[in-house]
């Protein structure tokens, strides 16, 4: 239980550290000389959920790497619709992409599936390492 623990607080904090990057550097493109980056607190238990990836990578570990990152790449784009979902519901949901051209119902973004494909990558190294203990 306690590895369950630790792996969900490393995907959690890992989840946060890069959407702060990533919404840093799309505020660099911007323009934004100050590069803000954001997220919010509600972030934290889903980036954490991360951890169930650790049964679904004992079943493809042997696969290559676009098997396995595209695996991840639906997991996560099924995670963020499924969590959205709800939270939208509880008019609590911290993302909007009615904007975007590659939108689902303004919960998930086609077009950053190659960001969700390396981050299920990482995500994979973060949970079969051992840093804690």
């Amino acid at each position: 239980m306690d590895i369950i623990k630790h792996d969900f607080i490393k995907c959690g904090i890992t989840g946060w550290c890069l959407e702060v990057f990533w919404t840093g550097f799309g505020s660099l493109l911007r323009y934004d000389r100050k590069m803000t980056g954001t997220t919010s607190l509600i972030m934290f238990p889903i980036y954490g959920m991360a951890v169930c990836l650790k049964p679904i990578h004992s079943i493809i570990k042997n696969k290559n790497l676009l098997i396995r990152g595209g695996v991840y790449t639906i997991f996560i784009f099924t995670a963020e619709y499924m969590s959205g979902s709800i939270l939208r519901e509880l008019n609590m949901c911290p993302w909007d992409y009615s904007g975007s051209k590659f939108n689902v119902s303004g919960l998930i973004r086609l077009d950053y599936a190659p960001a969700w494909f390396v981050t299920g990558l990482l995500m994979e190294k973060v949970i079969t390492k051992k840093i804690i203990g």
